[in-house]
């Protein structure tokens, strides 16, 4: 915690009204009593605070305000990561919100958003304009589909349906019954239970092309059969029996991809300069396209197949550019 985050806490603490003990702020702040006083000095002396130790209280406190005292005010205190994402991500998501039922109490949200935005120095539109989210490969959903397949999703009804698969380039017809919606890079997809394959499915929402709500109670499957089923494999593909992917990544890639988290239960450590990742997936297809994305800065170490497949997919690349330039 710095030094500006401690002082807003102090600030916190004291508007509440009651004197704070000296141990209080110290577990709080998890700080020592020399930097808690070095605090307070700093809050006084510079910032004005009129902070005062109360005897019978046994504890430090505000004193009562005077109006020609000069108010003390404490130095910008901006957002984490966290917090400015959430922010702005709710911005943009109401900003793009079709117009409907939620029209009148959208905008008071967005109002207060802004309001949030705002630091001591810095306006909501600075902020915004200074500070980007850049949503990829989003895909639009018909209008009232999602509606319906949320509503039934919270009463618990099932539904008929008919999804595209990109794949296959087919549609099929599907009895479910809802579980849950996730939102996974930029797109809405469903977890439900298949009635004609008794299974659980992950269905992209942007690729239900009819939605019929059934008068049949949904059935329930529990949040942990849900999280072992569907949480256990890379990305949005389904399955308890995991195989693990061992991917090597070049001295270059190796400082990005260190950092990052691709699965919550990867493994990954150096070897030399080299970044060795342990990767636990259900079903290849979006790992290798992540895999592929890197070309030549990575390396499938195991399984074979996986290896066989990303080689497979480089010599069809390879052929497809040697046919256009000749």
């Amino acid at each position: 915690m710095d030094r500006t985050e401690r002082f807003y806490i102090i600030e916190q603490r004291l508007r509440a009204g009651a004197a704070v003990p000296v141990r209080d702020f110290l577990e709080q702040l998890g700080v020592s009593i020399a930097t808690f006083k070095r605090d307070l000095e700093y809050l006084r002396d510079r910032m004005r605070a009129p902070i005062l130790w109360d005897r019978a209280k046994r504890g430090y406190r505000f004193a009562e305000a005077d109006p020609h005292a000069p108010r003390h005010e404490l130095p910008g205190l901006w957002f984490n990561s966290s917090e400015i994402h959430a922010l702005l991500a709710m911005h943009h998501l109401l900003e793009n919100l079709q117009p409907g039922l939620l029209k009148p109490h959208v905008e008071p949200l967005k109002l207060r958003i802004k309001a949030l935005l705002e630091s001591q120095h810095d306006s909501a539109q600075e902020v915004m304009a200074r500070i980007r989210l850049l949503p990829m490969a989003a895909r639009k959903i018909r209008h009232g589909y999602f509606e319906t397949i949320a509503k039934a999703l919270l009463q618990r009804r099932r539904l008929a349906i008919r999804h595209y698969n990109r794949t296959r380039d087919a549609e099929t017809a599907r009895e479910i019954s809802p579980q849950r919606l996730a939102w996974y890079r930029d797109n809405w997809y469903l977890d439900a239970w298949d009635h004609g394959k008794n299974a659980l499915r992950t269905f992209s929402v942007d690729g239900i092309r009819r939605v019929t709500p059934l008068d049949k109670k949904a059935r329930n499957v529990p949040g942990k059969t849900l999280d072992a089923e569907l949480g256990s494999g890379y990305g949005i593909f389904a399955g308890r029996k995991t195989r693990t992917a061992v991917l090597r990544f070049s001295p270059e890639r190796a400082r990005w991809v260190a950092s990052e988290q691709w699965h919550p239960k990867q493994k990954g450590y150096f070897e030399g300069r080299r970044y060795i990742l342990e990767i636990p997936y259900t079903d290849d297809r979006e790992l290798l396209m992540d895999i592929l994305k890197y070309g030549p800065e990575v390396e499938v170490l195991k399984p074979e197949a996986l290896r066989n497949k990303v080689l497979e997919q480089f010599r069809k690349a390879l052929s497809q550019y040697q046919k256009n330039s000749t």
